[in-house]
């Protein structure tokens, strides 16, 4: 039987004349912080102390003894699951290869080797510049030339991430010896066909003994069946009665098996491949119709609006994110009504860890290949690098049942057409070739199981403008960048694929990161943390169109650009939600952040949510009740994403901000499953001016949904000074309003940084209360309670 043997321990780092200890799985930067040679980047303007660590060279080495299996083997391999990014490996002087992707794994032949094991490192810069000079400048968003090897993209930085180009053994390296033959791959397809679940294991091996007869033998779902090997490879099929089928989160369970494949000699077993599985199936209907090209995942038959984020990766030293953390995050994404997580192209493909915990928690992915925001160059070697990497990472994923969609590439469709790139390279090559070319050939060869779409955001073909709402997927920045967030509810796209809004993190993630700093919104750390352009410049005026901005009041600036965030998205969900099924998807940009900024993440760097985070939780909500201005008048819209009919009484209150009903009317409400009712608004229920606004209601207490609408913003609504009354309750705090309470927020990182608050923003109506849970909170009272309560206040 093949055995591994990890080599994690007895590391070094070489630089110079100077070493240091390792750690493997690591880099370079989390090495020399770990021996204080550099400060933690993450802290005030420090990222800019440690750039000089990019533009070196670095080595890791360490003694790579003979072999001290007990039984003798006839080969043994150096295996790396991942090496960042350009390194030159060598044992005992002798060289063993060289590679240039950050992105694949790496398997060198060492028997009978043993010496000093040598991995230098060549810095990124350097590669990426020397090839940047043999092939010419491409454009991109950013000056940093990324795109010119294989490595995750916001290593160099992007607008919500710092500059730190790493280098280091990323991933696990370990010796496997073995002998006679070896399993080199398998490449599973995964079917249903009429409640039978379908398991065909394409499986490829290595041999060191051409002669010998192998068979393969699987079992899943208590069914076994073998195949001989012929030559290098061998199919075997198995069939599972009354499969029972994976679902998305909301839609079913997510029942997984366990799949085994042994490689066998005879009766010995040389070498097994152990994954899980789960009976799905998955289309995307891309059918043209009345309102243009759509673009919606069915799955099971089940046709979804997706309620989705997009996820970067969750620390700019990926080498840090456990198996914990990882569930963490995607727990927390799940807890707030998310069903799929979009892993994007400026990142990497996620360990094992991240696509389990999906599978377990009912969470589609729709995969980017990793290009983002730049023309990439088709040149060798650099396109044979692609198809490798490609090729690999496609057979690596495809066991996991929460993976529904390959996305060729981030914005570089979008780019071509509308960023000046289409002169600018005069008939270079931009990457084309890869989004239409080589990454559809590979999915249909390898994973004809999973659709395949040429990027995002992208129209379905050159016929139509890539980012045209009508078409396909949309990304919608426009609005952040230049106007205000109600422009969200002026078009109806297709599927949005991108969007969002900005606020900084949480209170206790600003002291943590800037530590000492007199906190304002352009002090020099939090303009260091704040990468977009004109970032802090689109905050303001997104801010003044709603509110007055505090002057020299950093609390209140803080709240309220996290609450506009929080506001912003609604708007964009809300109004989409609204529209389904010619709207098909939210994607917010996005879930989380890779280090403590001012960023459109609901969770930030440190794992705070914000705001943000528990306003999703209403929105993407299976049931969400929605008041929105229309032509001809105000319009109530129920949207019902549940498997059943959802009937009740809506309650409909006109009152007055000074809190009087003005009205009221009681209707029935009936929203068919997976379907939008909408309601037109009597005229007498309407709000007359700022002093007035609407409330609606379905059910009552913890199961009853609420929409308020407040016609004029809130700098013109002359709201009442807020009062209310704070209480104790064991694990949390009553709050009962006394007048109308907009937004409160209680910022529970304030009473102690280790605590976190159940919920988010809440609107209150004299004489409501809400209860607030809170945990972590070390000694609770009254009084810092309530100077950690925020709400909306009336302009003075």
């Amino acid at each position: 039987m093949l055995e591994a043997t990890p080599l994690g321990d007895g590391w070094i780092l070489r630089h110079e004349s100077d070493t240091l200890p390792a750690s493997v799985p690591g880099c370079v930067h989390t090495d020399l912080m770990a021996a204080g040679v550099i400060p933690d980047p993450f802290l005030g303007r420090d990222e800019t102390e440690v750039a000089w660590v990019g533009r070196r060279d670095w080595t890791y080495e360490r003694e790579l003894g003979g072999s001290s299996a007990s039984v003798a083997h006839e080969q043994t391999d150096l295996v790396f699951d991942g090496l960042d990014t350009v390194a030159e490996i060598s044992l005992d002087g002798q060289p063993l290869g060289t590679v240039r992707n950050m992105h694949r794994s790496y398997r060198f032949d060492v028997t009978g080797l043993s010496g000093r094991l040598s991995v230098r490192f060549v810095s990124a810069y350097a590669e990426a510049e020397a090839v940047r000079g043999r092939l010419g400048e491409r454009p991109a968003a950013y000056a940093e030339p990324y795109q010119y090897l294989r490595k995750m993209a916001c290593s160099f930085g992007w607008d919500w991430g710092p500059t730190l180009v790493t280098a280091g053994i990323w991933r696990p390296v370990r010796l496997e010896r073995w002998s006679t033959a070896r399993i080199a791959r398998v490449r599973p397809l995964v079917t249903v066909d009429e409640g039978v679940g379908v398991v065909e294991l394409a499986v490829d091996v290595e041999r060191t003994r051409v002669e010998a007869p192998l068979t393969v033998e699987a079992t899943v779902g208590g069914v076994r069946a073998r195949a001989a090997v012929d030559g290098s490879g061998g199919v075997v099929r198995l069939r599972v009665p009354d499969a029972r089928l994976w679902w998305p989160r909301g839609y079913g369970e997510q029942p997984l098996y366990d799949v085994e494949l042994r490689l066998l000699h005879g009766d010995d077993a040389l070498d097994v491949w152990r994954r899980r599985i789960g009976f799905r199936t998955v289309e995307l209907d891309r059918r043209s119709d009345a309102h243009g090209t759509g673009f919606t995942l069915v799955v099971n038959g089940e046709r979804l609006f997706a309620r989705g984020v997009n996820w970067i990766p969750d620390d700019v030293f990926p080498s840090r994110i456990t198996r914990a953390r990882y569930r963490e995050r995607l727990e927390q994404a799940a807890a707030a009504g998310v069903d799929l997580v979009r892993v994007w192209g400026g990142g990497i493909y996620e360990s094992e860890d991240f696509y389990d915990a999906c599978d377990e928690l009912g969470l589609l992915v729709w995969q980017d290949f990793p290009f983002a925001c730049a023309a990439y160059p088709e040149e060798q070697p650099l396109r044979g690098e692609v198809e490798a990497e490609a090729r690999e990472n496609v057979v690596r994923l495809m066991p996991h049942p929460s993976l529904v969609l390959w996305n060729g590439n981030n914005e570089n469709l979008w780019g071509f057409r509308d960023w000046g790139w289409e002169p600018a390279l005069a008939g270079d090559s931009w990457g084309e070739g890869y989004y239409l070319g080589v990454l559809p050939r590979v999915v249909a060869e390898s994973d004809p199981t999973r659709p395949y779409t040429a990027g995002s955001p992208w129209s379905g073909s050159w016929r139509h403008h890539p980012n045209d709402p009508a078409h396909g997927t949309h990304h919608s920045w426009e609005v952040w960048n230049r106007e205000d967030y109600a422009d969200y509810r002026l078009s109806v796209p297709r599927f949005v694929a991108e969007f969002g809004w900005q606020a900084p993190p949480a209170y206790a993630t600003l002291r943590r990161a800037l530590p000492g700093e007199e906190l304002a919104p352009d002090s020099p750390g939090m303009l260091h943390h704040q990468k977009a352009d004109d970032g802090n410049g689109k905050l303001e005026r997104g801010l003044a169109r709603h509110f007055a901005v505090p002057d020299g009041d950093f609390d209140r600036w803080h709240y309220l650009t996290q609450l506009n965030q929080a506001r912003a998205v609604a708007a964009g969900i809300e109004h989409w939600r609204a529209h389904w099924p010619v709207c098909a998807g939210t994607v917010v940009w996005q879930l989380n952040d890779c280090w403590p900024v001012t960023s459109w993440a609901a969770i930030d760097g440190d794992g705070r949510e914000k705001p943000l985070y528990h306003e999703l939780k209403r929105l993407y909500a299976d049931r969400l009740l929605t008041l929105q201005a229309g032509d001809g008048g105000l319009v109530l819209a129920a949207v019902n994403q549940g498997a059943q009919e959802w009937r009740g009484t809506l309650t409909l209150r006109r009152m007055s901000v000074a809190g009087e009903l003005l009205a009221q009317a009681t209707v029935r409400l009936t929203a068919a499953r997976r379907n939008v009712t909408r309601l037109d608004v009597p005229h007498e229920l309407t709000p007359v001016g700022p002093e007035e606004f609407l409330v609606a209601d379905a059910g009552v207490g913890a199961g009853g949904v609420r929409a308020v609408y407040f016609p004029g913003a809130d700098r013109d609504i002359p709201y009442p000074v807020p009062r209310f009354d704070v209480a104790l309750v064991p694990d949390g705090i009553t709050v009962t309003a006394r007048t109308l309470v907009r937004d409160l927020l209680l910022q529970a990182d304030r009473l102690d940084p280790g605590a976190r608050a159940d919920r988010g923003l809440v609107t209150l109506l004299p004489g409501e209360e809400v209860t607030i849970g809170v945990r972590g909170w070390k000694t609770p009272d009254v009084r810092s309670a309530r100077s950690a309560l925020y709400c909306v206040e009336p302009t003075r």
